[in-house]
């Protein structure tokens, strides 16, 4: 009897994924602030693809960001680590731009910004 073939991953193992790469996320510095790249809101999306692939979406602060060539890098390696990820890849956006606003409230607190 033939077995169907598979599709990809499931919807469960999606956003099982997808939440240990926000774990993943959760712990990378810019180093001129002390706040993660996740709260400080400069990631715009993570997509996991059927075959396991991540796709971070993400902008800078500015562009001329002192990081703007190893932070991606960073991201890339360290999601690619992450179980059930079968590759990775980083598209930096500069639209919407990046403002305060798109930050955690847990880290305005950490910065003071009220």
């Amino acid at each position: 009897m033939n077995q169907p073939a598979s599709s990809g991953l499931d919807p469960m193992s999606r956003t099982i994924i997808e939440g240990d790469v926000i774990e993943v996320l959760r712990g990378i510095y810019d180093p001129e602030i002390p706040v993660s790249i996740y709260d400080m809101g400069l990631v715009y999306g993570v997509h996991v693809a059927d075959d396991g692939h991540v796709r971070v979406e993400m902008t800078l602060t500015a562009p001329g960001c002192p990081v703007a060539v190893s932070l991606p890098i960073e991201v890339e390696e360290k999601v690619a680590k992450v179980k059930g990820v079968t590759g990775a890849s980083v598209e930096i956006v500069w639209d919407p731009p990046w403002t305060p606003e798109r930050m955690s409230e847990e880290a305005r607190l950490e910065l003071g910004l009220f």
